[in-house]
């Protein structure tokens, strides 16, 4: 049967300097677009000013790396000077709660960066989101179900509406907002899958020769790994193997790594925790291992290796996340 859950669909880099955090992915060999923010006006008449979740992404044909962080209005030094303002746009009726569910994902950053600054987001792909909230209903597992939300898509996609329908699991009280979830580690949730005809229109090229984004690892203390191992074999429907230290749920292409807090220093020499649970790196593959090296050497990136022979960005080099590169195959959609 089918898995209604089939492989990674984004991990987020959570920042307090969006600018910083850009030039730092543009030297990794990202091609990291100008990011976006919701903007409203201060007071009537005024020009609309940051307010709510300010993001960009690294595009890969089914996947993609998200780098974010929040904005207060009238707050505009932690964004590059290229941000796109995007006014909050709803009939009157809609609108107070528009500005409520921005503010809460803007507080839901904030909460996150109090924590350290890093990866909270781990999104999950899924051809069948509906399927997918029902068993996790019936496996008593609480989220938000199912919403939908709308974007314009980028030029010379198929269609000029980009639609994504998504849950956000949550250990807590159900709640009737759209808000974040609140399991241990962060974020956690399922999204359809990228549409093909639209993520072609994105830039998919990247210097580094990223194709894919292969791998998130989770660290948890060593008590709670059998309880985590449970929850992600919930929310998965799978079953993890064995790897060293540490288990690992294989999806299609991609795969969640679990590892106890005593295995972090031998899946990633050098790295130390600032709080337990974390998704303590991610794992991106390259057309050409050699060359990615060099061009990291170049833009003077340290470097380690891995014990599996894939090499990283420490996490103290790369804003609070490891970034892993792996060899692998695949060439990139055309950009149109």
């Amino acid at each position: 049967m089918p898995h209604d859950t089939t492989r990674l669909h984004h991990v987020g880099h959570i920042v307090e300097d969006l600018a910083e955090a850009s030039a730092l992915y543009a030297r990794l060999g990202f091609s990291v677009p100008p990011p976006s923010c919701p903007a409203m006006p201060r007071s009537v008449g005024g020009a609309p000013e940051p307010f709510g979740a300010a993001n960009t992404h690294a595009d890969f044909p089914d996947s993609f790396l998200e780098l974010a962080t929040h904005a207060q209005a009238g707050e505009t030094g932690r964004l590059p000077t290229d941000t796109r303002l995007v006014p909050l746009e709803a009939p009157a009726e809609e609108l107070q709660q528009l500005v409520e569910r921005i503010g809460e994902t803007s507080a839901s950053l904030a909460a996150y960066l109090d924590r350290f600054q890093g990866l909270h987001i781990l999104m999950f792909s899924s051809p069948a989101i509906d399927d997918a909230a029902a068993r996790l209903t019936s496996a008593a597992v609480r989220h938000s179900g199912v919403n939908t939300v709308r974007r314009a898509a980028p030029s010379g996609a198929d269609s000029p509406v980009e639609t994504i329908r998504y849950l956000e699991i949550d250990t807590q009280e159900p709640n009737t907002g759209t808000g974040a979830g609140t399991v241990p580690e962060g974020r956690v949730g399922i999204v359809t899958d990228l549409d093909p005809g639209i993520q072609s229109a994105r830039h998919l090229d990247h210097p580094n020769g990223a194709t894919g984004l292969a791998e998130a690892t989770l660290c948890v203390a060593d008590e709670d790994l059998a309880a985590t191992h449970h929850r992600y074999a919930t929310y998965l429907d799978r079953r993890p193997r064995q790897e060293r230290e540490g288990l690992v749920f294989d999806l299609d292409g991609a795969a969640l790594r679990l590892i106890p807090e005593s295995a972090l220093t031998a899946t990633l020499p050098g790295e130390e925790l600032t709080a337990l649970p974390a998704l303590v790196a991610y794992t991106v593959t390259v057309r050409d291992l050699p060359l990615t090296r060099d061009l990291l050497h170049r833009n003077d990136i340290p470097l380690r290796e891995t014990p599996t022979g894939d090499f990283f960005v420490p996490a103290k080099a790369a804003l609070g996340t490891a970034v892993v590169f792996r060899a692998g195959c695949g060439v990139p959609l055309d950009h149109r």
